[in-house]
């Protein structure tokens, strides 16, 4: 009867003081025990117990990887003053130590009251002496640089701490607006100046192209019209001795020759078929005997011809 009694007094115990006794830490999780008032132990994942009244469970304390993000202004070094949007990547130190109490978990807890917002500042500050060393143009263009040497900076003074700084990004970076238009305005004259040129390389490669083509063609046409009085030249020379041969003076054959080009200029006109204006020699009278001339010429022609054969 004594051992049933005994039994319904521990199965009421553990009814009403349950919640006081057991208590489950998740995966990735680590709960901080303290007895007294002071610490007791870290508890790992799993079921455990604990000494109601006596001991407490402090404070439940994540092992996984957390993010913070926060904006802070700082002044380049040509005196612009940005807002840079920071992304920090941290969690709790995973190294146990010799004894507990130089675990990462013990220190995260014990050693800073806020360690977010602490490190929060740590960053800031760090960010704020870094910046001024870049013009505005340089911060752009080396922001991850940047990001990792303050992280590498502040990571060192957290890991004292009992935490672990995995990285820290500039996701993005506010200008003042005129600033901005500033900017856009440069950016906008510099491909308009691009533009221009590029137009103005190819108007100089068209034009040179032209030029050349043209010089060509001037040369092609000068050779012609070389070759063409060449022949014309031999022809003359041809036909003034066809007709001094027939006995006719060296002028009388020049004025034939004038003859000769004056009729074919007029049998050009005809062609044409359009009302055109001749003027005519005052001394063309004169030259009515060109026709007998131009006769003879052609009779001598004939004769030097039978003569050859």
């Amino acid at each position: 009867m004594g051992l049933i009694v005994f039994l319904v007094i521990v199965i009421v115990l553990l009814i009403v003081f349950g919640r006081e006794i057991f208590y489950i830490v998740r995966q990735q999780e680590a709960m901080i025990v303290e007895r007294l008032g002071r610490f007791c132990r870290i508890a790992g994942p799993g079921f455990r117990m604990k000494i109601p009244f006596f001991d407490r469970k402090v404070q439940r304390v994540s092992l996984r990887t957390m993010k913070e993000g926060f904006s802070i202004d700082a002044k380049t070094k040509d005196n612009v003053t940005i807002v840079l949007d920071v992304s920090a990547q941290y969690h709790v130190d995973y190294t146990m130590g010799q004894t507990p109490q130089q675990s990462g978990i013990y220190r995260s807890y014990y050693m800073l009251a806020s360690p977010i917002e602490q490190m929060h500042d740590y960053l800031a500050d760090a960010l704020r002496s870094s910046i001024p060393n870049y013009t505005l143009d340089e911060v752009f263009e080396k922001k991850d640089n940047i990001a990792t040497d303050v992280n590498n900076t502040v990571a060192h003074t957290m890991e004292a701490f009992g935490w672990q700084l995995v990285s820290t990004l500039i996701t993005g970076i506010q200008l003042p607006p005129s600033v901005e238009q500033s900017m856009n305005d440069i950016n906008a004259a510099q491909r308009q100046q691009q533009a221009a040129q590029s137009l103005a390389n190819a108007s100089k490669i068209k034009r040179v192209t032209e030029a050349q083509a043209e010089a060509e063609a001037m040369e092609k046409t000068g050779n012609g019209i070389a070759a063409q009085r060449c022949a014309i030249a031999v022809g003359i020379r041809d036909s003034l001795d066809t007709i001094t041969s027939s006995g006719i003076s060296e002028q009388e054959a020049n004025e034939l020759f004038l003859y000769t080009q004056w009729v074919e200029m007029m049998t050009e006109f005809a062609k044409a078929g359009k009302t055109s204006t001749v003027v005519l020699p005052s001394d063309f009278e004169s030259s009515r005997s060109m026709f007998k001339q131009v006769l003879a010429a052609n009779k001598a022609s004939e004769l030097d011809k039978g003569s050859q054969q």
